[in-house]
């Protein structure tokens, strides 16, 4: 069984039954992030894109644990720049294996950028999804900040995902309406809203995904509690 660990806005704890953890676009500072929440061991840190709601304590949490930094080439260098140890580029359709995960970098539909020490964005390469593949053959597709876009249609007849980890916000990624659609292209037993009620502007709920999927999709809403894991 795998442990995930919901820990506000996009923020997860994944726990493997090794013991390695993966944490996936970290940040600490969101209003939901459970108090006293600890992190005694990091293998990897996966990072979807650059803004700063997903990579706020990339950096720091590098430094404290020795976890590996992966993400699109470009955001990557970024952190190296940052003084992160450890970095693993990748980009688009390529896979690795990292904690003994294989890794595989998707297509999201979104825009990226890091804030550097003086306030100025800086390029950060595509905005990304990740597709998890584990030892016991189970997939993960966690679609990071996105859209609809027609080829999830693909990534589903690439790797079957049986869990997909989609915003719901509205504002800046897709709500409710999209995600409900973008389940009928993916086609997982079961789906964990993110991105949402973390400000008033992100008004997205998982009633509303629940709702829209109930006739349509078949997939399963699974709502967690920032800072209770789960097992699946």
């Amino acid at each position: 069984m795998i442990d995930i660990t919901w820990l506000g806005h996009s923020f997860f704890q994944l726990k493997l039954p090794g013991g390695e953890v993966l944490l996936l676009d970290p940040w600490t500072g969101n209003p939901k992030f459970p108090s006293g929440h600890s992190f005694p061991r990091v293998d990897a840190i996966l990072v979807s894109h650059g803004h700063f709601d997903h990579t706020a304590s990339v950096a720091a949490l590098a430094g404290e644990s020795g976890a590996k930094v992966v993400g699109i080439y470009e955001v990557c260098q970024y952190f190296k720049s940052q003084g992160v140890a450890e970095i693993a580029p990748m980009n688009k359709g390529g896979s690795q294996m990292v904690a003994g995960v294989n890794v595989t970098m998707t297509h999201a539909l979104h825009s990226s950028g890091v804030e550097d020490e003086n306030g100025r964005l800086v390029y950060a390469g595509d905005a990304a999804g990740y597709v998890l593949r584990f030892s016991d053959g189970r997939a993960l597709y966690f679609a990071g900040d996105t859209a609809v876009f027609s080829d999830m249609a693909l990534i589903e007849r690439l790797y079957k995902p049986e869990l997909a980890i989609l915003p719901i916000g509205d504002l800046f990624t897709m709500g409710p309406e999209e995600a409900a659609l973008a389940c009928e292209m993916l086609k997982p037993e079961r789906v964990i809203p993110m991105h949402y009620g973390t400000f008033d502007a992100l008004t997205g709920t998982p009633e509303a995904l629940a709702e829209r999927i109930r006739n349509a999709a078949g997939a399963r809403v699974w709502t967690l509690t920032p800072g209770q894991p789960v097992s699946w």
